[in-house]
């Protein structure tokens, strides 16, 4: 076996890899299985890998830095291709492959079918053969609930293995076969074959086939009113209501007899949150959600062509809808289709919905997919020892002497060139500080780019710094002087706006962002504030000076803790660049006006509210504004009604 550490040492010799689609894997110097992935032509997809190192992805350098070989299986259709992919991946759990994981542990309604007596319980955790689920559900409760209404109607075992054992010793049931909300097969009130019966009526009610027996008991009901039989119609009449609010708690969202299961993804650079609906009968049975830490740049259809390999791969078959809606079609559609139809044994759909209440229905699982996203990263960020971590970890990476506890980004946005706006951000201990964010309005660099617009803010920036800290003594007039009064403004008691500088300048760029906010810092004889730029593409960590990025790994909490403050910079800097975009439309309605300063201008928007407003209303309501006459109010409702015209 060959060594780890280049690829070059294991790459296939030219020509020795077939052009068939294929299942390839690579594993380590001790002959682990670290990645598995399937292709149309091996040939051209394993080329890619040892093409051109520098251009691949951070993660999957790192798999090949950590590979020894690679070894691969011809397969004939595509539909094998997945399967043995499938199968790898669960068999050898490789490490750079992505994985799905729960966002938290979903409760299930369970049915033990393959027990003697059959039993309702909840369960989290792995499947067991034998065992129909339903759901999941996001509290426990919430399915009790749904139980306790049902054991009217199917009066199913509950209770468990010992308690069942104790009651057919004694003879005598449990509270549950008192009040009628259990058959009692343990003491032999209803035979095996009859409380199965239950059990299979039961499942059946779960699964969406409601209405025969909501049928069922209202027939029943009416027969025995007939018959005069009134306490047992007024039990069956229970029953009834029993079933209709065991409904209600299930939103109705399609029509019924519709099955299908909804999926949404939300997603950023380094993870992606996936929600599921399960749709059954035309109503919401349940939901479910996982993350995924991303690998290579997968697109949303790889992503959802991975989930489902993973959420129905072992499943049951009749876990498996007629119906899939995705938010994107996986590259082979065909294929998985086919596979989940093999697996389900009936026809399997994939579909993205353009419109109607299936498009309305995805949607909304896309919110709850987004949220969950939100509260997972929340998570993460909210946790000191994770946030400890990463500070470390951001200072191991950029060799700095201690950990970042300040950190500032900034970003530059701008429309083709103009309204040129950039954001400063602040994130201490690991968490914002949106009391210190800053705007910056760049006027005079309009086209220059981003690095002459960098290089301005962050000279802007250290020198109001310099500026502040010099008038309370504390530097002195020159950097590097004496310690002195606190950076508070004695008139507001509250810090200065500038005077505290930052352990870590970040910007959202590359080397030559980078270097620009270097420069700017140099400048001003600054030289104890580290600098690194964040590269969108491939997440890359640019140290000015160094010709080669640092590589965080992609799980690394310091690379999360880097996205979060560039993605909140970015988020910061649009939303200054759209209000002020919003502001110059609405005052360039009025340039073209003749006598209309830019005063005259501000009076007009703050009395109208908008310039929609302003086209709408005639001469006399001009008029009421401050400064404004008959003949300058004639000539605005002339020049706005000829602009509409």
């Amino acid at each position: 076996m060959r060594s780890a550490g280049s690829p070059l040492s294991f790459r296939p010799a030219p020509g020795s890899i077939p052009e068939s689609p294929g299942v390839y894997r690579f594993t380590d110097a001790g002959g682990r299985v670290i990645y598995v992935g399937k292709a149309k032509s091996l040939r051209q997809r394993l080329n890619s890998y040892f093409a051109d190192f520098a251009s691949l992805h951070p993660r999957t350098q790192t798999m090949l830095t950590t590979a020894a070989d690679v070894n691969w299986t011809v397969v004939s259709t595509e539909v094998e291709a997945l399967q043995l992919e499938y199968s790898w991946i669960k068999e050898f759990d490789p490490r750079f492959n992505v994985k799905y994981r729960d966002d938290k542990s979903y409760p299930y309604l369970a049915v033990t079918m393959d027990e003697r007596f059959p039993r309702v319980q909840v369960l989290r955790g792995a499947r067991r053969r034998g065992t129909r689920y339903f759901g999941p559900y996001s509290h426990a409760w919430a399915i009790r609930e749904t139980v306790d209404l049902l054991l009217r109607v199917f009066p199913v075992r509950t209770c468990s293995a010992g308690v069942f054992r104790r009651a057919g010793q004694i003879g005598r049931p449990c509270l549950l076969g008192y009040i009628d909300k259990c058959s009692a097969p343990c003491v032999s009130r209803v035979t095996e074959q009859e409380h199965r019966e239950l059990a299979a009526d039961f499942c059946d009610f779960m699964a969406g086939n409601t209405s025969r027996f909501i049928r069922r008991l209202e027939r029943e009901m009416r027969e025995a009113a007939a018959e005069e039989e009134f306490e047992r119609a007024a039990r069956l009449r229970d029953d009834v209501q029993a079933l209709q609010r065991a409904l209600e708690k299930q939103a109705v969202v399609l029509g019924e007899g519709t099955d299908c299961d909804v999926i949404a993804l939300a997603e950023d650079a380094l993870e992606a949150a996936v929600q599921v609906f399960y749709v059954r009968g035309g109503r919401i049975r349940g939901q479910r959600g996982w993350v995924v830490d991303k690998v290579e740049e997968p697109t949303p259809g790889d992503l959802v062509e991975q989930f489902l390999l993973q959420m129905y791969g072992d499943a049951a078959p009749e876990a498996l809808p007629r119906e899939v809606l995705v938010p994107a079609v996986p590259p082979e559609a065909e294929a998985v289709a086919e596979l989940l139809s093999e697996h389900r044994g009936a026809r399997v759909e994939l579909r993205v919905p353009q419109r109607g209440d299936k498009k309305a229905l995805m949607e909304t699982v896309e919110r709850n997919a987004k949220e969950s996203l939100a509260q997972h990263k929340l998570r993460r960020a909210g946790d000191l020892t994770t946030r400890s971590k990463a500070l470390q970890e951001i200072a191991d990476a950029l060799e700095l002497d201690q950990a970042p506890l300040r950190i500032e980004c900034y970003d530059v946005s701008h429309m083709m060139g103009d309204d040129v706006v950039a954001s400063m951000v602040v994130f201490e201990d690991g968490l914002a500080r949106k009391g210190e964010y800053r705007r910056f309005s760049i006027r005079g660099l309009s086209g220059q780019g981003d690095v002459a617009s960098i290089h301005e803010v962050i000279s802007r920036r250290f020198r109001r710094y310099l500026e502040e800290r010099s008038a309370t003594g504390e530097l002195g007039a020159e950097p590097g002087g004496e310690p002195g009064a606190e950076p508070i403004d004695p008139e507001t008691g509250r810090p200065r706006k500038f005077a505290y500088p930052p352990n870590l300048l970040v910007v959202d760029g590359g080397p030559a962002q980078a270097a620009a906010a270097q420069r700017a810092l140099d400048e001003l004889g600054i030289d104890d504030v580290a600098v690194c730029g964040l590269a969108k593409r491939l997440e890359e960590v640019w140290v000015p000076g160094d010709d080669q990025p640092v590589i965080l790994p992609r799980s690394s909490e310091g690379l999360y803790l880097l996205q979060r403050v560039r993605d909140e910079a970015h988020r910061f800097a649009i939303t200054y660049h759209r209000s002020k975009r919003s502001k110059s439309a609405k005052e360039s309605a009025l340039d073209a006006v003749p006598g209309l300063g830019p005063a005259r201008r501000q009076a007009l928007l703050r009395h109208f509210g908008s310039v929609k407003r302003l086209r709408e209303a005639g001469t006399a309501e001009i008029c009421e504004v401050p400064g404004f006459g008959p003949a300058l109010a004639e000539v605005i409702v002339s020049a706005l009604k000829g602009e509409d015209s």
